[in-house]
């Protein structure tokens, strides 16, 4: 079984170092973190791994995955490119959504093959993420030998693999953060929005529940244009007007993007009725 080293395990790393290990795929070998005692946790949760309190302490491994902030992974690279300069090269990957594999370049100049791998699942916790794996979309780019092995062990736990363009992993990721972290930012407003208007906070949990299932399921029924409801989509251009001042006086930012998200549910409920049944 091929070797792994973890640069960084938080959400991502432990959910996919898990899952790696519980289907054989990877053996779990160095876990390097911001503390022994955050490594010791995550080669806890994943149920293997060693634990290890610099980069010079870990061992060659056939594949490197830096699960650190986006903001991290290149310094790491630099990093690893200069403490690892005796090691063998090997594969090193990354799980940023917005970054490709060009920021691993320290490492590609040494002779290790980069790659990236972002799963489109929302890691909320890493228990949870575990569960809910199987099926998940998995964007791969970087070089042809990186793409290969990557779609190898992703595809084993469970991922459908795609190929993403280098020059379009901003805007693939932020399709993903539209899908999934504005949703939160968007009920935790209206339930904001309903306080302030008098519903009783009792009735937020009900609120909540009923209207986000019944969004999703008429999504997954009828698609996004045939799911859509609202002022906006039915032309009411006046009542869209109205709101938009009333939310705009309320919170000038929530204002905005009241405006600007009216005007995209314009532009969808229009497009929807162009195209054909």
């Amino acid at each position: 079984m091929k070797t792994l080293n973890l640069i960084g395990c938080g959400r991502v790393g432990r959910t996919l170092g898990r899952l790696w290990q519980q289907h054989q795929t990877l053996q779990i070998q160095d876990v390097l973190t911001t503390s022994p005692e955050s490594a010791q946790a995550a080669v806890d949760f994943m149920g293997a791994g060693h634990a290890v309190a610099s980069l010079a302490q870990m061992r060659p491994a056939d594949f490197w995955l830096i699960a650190v902030p986006d903001r991290q992974i290149l310094e790491s690279a630099r990093v690893m490119a200069q403490t690892l300069a005796g090691m063998p090269p090997a594969m090193a990957f990354h799980a940023s959504g917005a970054l490709g594999s060009a920021v691993l370049a320290p490492l590609r100049e040494r002779g290790w093959h980069v790659g990236s791998a972002h799963c489109i699942l929302s890691f909320a916790t890493p228990a949870a993420a575990v569960q809910q794996f199987a099926g998940t979309p998995c964007g791969l780019e970087g070089d042809a030998a990186a793409l290969h092995e990557l779609r190898s062990v992703f595809t084993a736990i469970g991922a459908e693999c795609f190929a993403v363009e280098a020059d379009k992993k901003v805007l693939y990721h932020a399709a993903a953060v539209f899908g999934t972290n504005f949703l939160p930012v968007l009920q935790a407003l209206a339930e904001d929005l309903w306080r302030d208007s008098g519903v009783p906070t009792e009735l937020l949990p009900r609120l909540r529940a009923s209207l986000l299932r019944n969004a999703v399921d008429n999504v997954l029924a009828l698609g996004p244009a045939g799911a859509l409801t609202g002022p906006a989509a039915r032309g009411d251009t006046a009542l869209v007007q109205r709101q938009g001042q009333a939310v705009s006086d309320w919170d000038p930012t929530a204002g905005e993007a009241y405006r600007a998200l009216s005007e995209l549910a314009r532009r969808l409920a229009r497009e929807g009725k162009l195209r054909p049944d």
